[in-house]
Parts: structure tokens; C-alpha cells; sequence
């Protein structure tokens, strides 16, 4: 058997002790990759990401490392930077942390693959984009849900012509998350998420993902009009503390595309789920709909759609979850974390187009900036271009 050529990549993953950073990130991406041998890019060719883990907490550290079989990690988040055997800085910190250490692994020569947002305003994600311009530097940013076996599902319908003229898009996203008081149910996000003081809020962490969502299968965004509000104003903290929660947890925003495609997507962590999906969007055209979650994909034609009639005196005579048929319900889908992770460490080693860079993270911070804006001033809110 012939040797097989390994293309090391050395790896920082900067916060990775946090939910997403463990979960999604490290055990199910990194770690999944290792396991099956690096990413194959040959018949005897491969890439292997050689990573080392940081944060804040040695103890947390040394627990990620034994149950991710990863053997080194660090404190000294600069040291790492500093350190000419790795060639790739991970951020998965807090919002508020990002740009700063970005920025510092930009300056010192590293590639660039980042949580979103990537900021917390549009100002400081575009500059990151020109700087890794400035410097040559390869970038991504994480824009998951494209890689959900629901939208990867969409995505086919809209490439095949199934809903003909698209006419609209309405989505949901959230649950009740829990406030967290002592006795109670323990909350399933972080304190931070309600501290706008920390770079919290839901329009700043959703609306980023609705952008490259909308953008990616319906085109380019031109306008929209949002709200949003703090409903619950108390939650309790890490240590069991109070603590005043202000930032926002919900908002509902109404995009029009250039096409003249009207999408309005709700999103609040403090509503009771009944639909399909934490996340949900149904979309219209002339010949035919989709309901979309993470996982499933059901699809109406125009041929099985009922035709009901209103009428309030009588009990509804239709189901009207009949007639709906699931699209590929046997395909199996990887983990999207680990599909985006790996088509970026091709972008890397073999320099195969990666369109999802800071700039299209910035392009998400601008468009939830532009919803906190709208909100503000009661007005609908065109969307500037930002140019590469």
C-alpha cells in the first residue's frame, strides 16, 4: 500500500470550552475528522488538523482534552498566536471578545475561521474582512444551518424549479429558555446572551444566520423592518445570581429581496414550541411549498393542495397536515459544523473556493445592526452594499 501524504494543519481553537465550542466544533467536527483519517483530498493525499485547545479555565481544559483525546491546550492564548507551528486561529469566544483577538491573529499571520457574529457592529466586521485582505490571509466564517440536511434539502428544490415563482418566506425560531432560578430548571444558554453590556441579544446572534440563509437561497436582501423587545427582565447567572437582563430576546424582522420575495422570520427565547422544528420556514411559490426544519423537508405542489372555504360554524373539515410528502426522508446528511470545517481546510491546503469569509460575516453583523436600527426608529431600513 502506498504511504499516504499527510498535510498537516496546526489549529487554534480559542473558547472552545463554551457549548458551541465543545459540542459542535471540537467533538463533532474536529474530532470526527481525526477519526476518520484526516480529509481525503487524494487517493493517497490527505489533511489532519493538529489542534491546541485554549481558554480561560486549566480545569475545563484538561476535561475537553481527555474526553476529545486532543493533547494539548493552553492559557496563553498569545504564546499560541505567537508560535509559528500553527497556522490557523479558531475563535468561539464570547461576541464581545472576537474582534480584539481576531484581530491580534491576523496581525500575527494566522488564517482566519470564526464563530458568528463576528462583531457587534458592522464597523469593526469589515475591518477585520480588509485586514485579512490587507494581509493575504485565508478566512471563513461558520454559517452552519446551509449545511442542514432541511436546507441542504431546500436548497435542491430551489436549484430544481419546484415552487416555480417564489413568492414568499415565513419563518420561526426559539423556545423558552429558562431563567435559571435556584430550585428550578438550569437555563440552557449562557448569561451573557442577556446582557447587551456583553454583546448579547437575539438580533445580533440570529439575524446573521437569517442573512446568509435569505441570501444564499433567495438572493440579495434590499430592505427591512424589525422589532424587538426584552420580555423577560430577570434571569439568574452561573453562580445563581440575579441579574437584569438587557438585551433583547426576541425580535420580528421583514425582509424584501430584490426580487421582490417578502420573507418575515420570528425569533424568541421565550415562546413555547408547536411546530415541527425549533426553527421553521415555510416557503411559497405558484407551483408548490416546502416547510423546512433542521432535519426535514415537506413539500405541497400545487396539484395536492386543498381547496378550503371558509366557513367558522362548522368544525374544520380539512387536515391540513395531509397532502404534504417528505423530500429524500432515507439520505443521510454529516454534521454541518464538520462539512463547513472541512470544506475550509480544503480552502487551506488546496485552495478550493470558500465564499463564506468575513466579509459575509460582516454583511451578517450589518444586517442585525440595521434590525436594532429599524427597531429604534419605527422605519423600514435599506441595506447598503458592502463592497469587497
Amino acid at each position: 500500500m502506498a504511504d499516504v501524504k499527510t498535510h498537516r494543519v496546526g489549529i487554534i481553537m480559542n473558547g472552545v470550552t463554551g457549548r458551541m465550542g465543545t459540542n459542535q466544533h471540537l467533538m463533532r467536527s474536529i474530532v470526527e475528522i481525526i477519526k476518520q483519517g484526516g480529509v481525503k483530498i487524494g487517493e493517497n493525499e490527505v489533511i489532519m488538523p493538529d489542534c491546541v485547545l485554549c481558554g480561560r479555565r486549566p480545569d475545563a481544559l484538561q476535561e475537553l482534552c481527555k474526553r476529545s483525546g486532543v493533547e494539548k491546550w493552553s492559557t496563553d492564548v498569545e504564546a499560541q498566536i505567537n508560535d509559528p507551528s500553527y497556522d490557523v486561529y479558531f475563535d468561539a469566544q464570547t461576541t464581545d471578545r472576537r474582534v480584539d483577538w481576531v484581530t491580534r491573529a491576523l496581525n500575527a499571520g494566522k488564517h482566519v475561521y470564526c464563530e458568528k457574529p463576528t462583531a457587534t457592529t458592522t464597523e469593526e466586521a469589515y475591518k477585520l474582512y480588509a485586514l485579512a485582505t490587507e494581509k493575504g490571509l485565508k478566512n471563513g466564517v461558520v454559517q452552519d444551518k446551509l449545511w442542514l440536511p432541511g436546507f441542504l434539502k431546500l436548497k435542491k428544490l430551489v436549484d430544481e424549479g419546484f415552487f416555480g415563482e417564489i413568492l414568499s418566506v415565513m419563518g420561526n425560531f426559539g423556545y423558552w429558555v429558562f431563567e435559571g432560578e435556584p430550585g428550578g430548571q438550569p437555563p440552557q444558554r449562557p448569561s451573557w446572551n442577556y446582557r447587551k453590556e456583553d454583546g448579547g441579544g437575539i438580533m445580533i446572534d440570529m439575524v446573521c444566520h437569517f442573512r446568509y440563509i435569505l441570501s444564499n437561497l433567495f438572493g440579495n436582501i434590499k430592505c427591512l423592518n424589525a422589532v424587538g423587545s426584552t420580555l423577560v427582565k430577570q434571569r439568574w447567572n452561573e453562580k445563581d445570581k440575579p441579574y437584569k437582563c438587557t438585551a433583547d430576546d426576541i425580535s420580528m424582522t421583514t425582509f424584501e429581496m430584490d426580487s421582490g420575495v417578502i420573507a418575515h422570520i420570528n425569533a424568541s427565547w421565550a415562546t413555547r414550541v408547536r411546530r415541527d422544528d425549533l426553527l421553521v420556514l415555510q416557503v411559497d411559490g405558484t407551483k408548490g411549498s416546502a416547510v423546512v426544519g433542521l432535519r426535514d423537508c415537506l413539500v405541497q405542489s400545487a396539484a395536492d393542495t386543498p381547496r378550503p372555504v371558509w366557513n367558522p360554524d362548522v368544525p374544520q373539515p380539512i387536515d391540513f397536515y395531509e397532502g404534504w410528502k417528505s423530500v429524500d426522508p432515507d439520505v443521510e446528511y454529516d454534521n454541518a459544523f464538520k462539512i463547513q470545517w472541512e470544506m475550509f481546510l480544503r480552502h487551506l491546503v488546496c485552495d478550493e473556493p470558500f465564499m463564506w469569509n468575513l466579509l459575509e460575516g460582516a454583511k451578517g453583523v450589518q444586517l442585525a445592526e440595521l434590525s436594532l436600527q429599524s427597531w429604534a426608529n419605527r422605519s423600514w431600513i435599506e441595506i447598503p452594499e458592502l463592497e469587497a
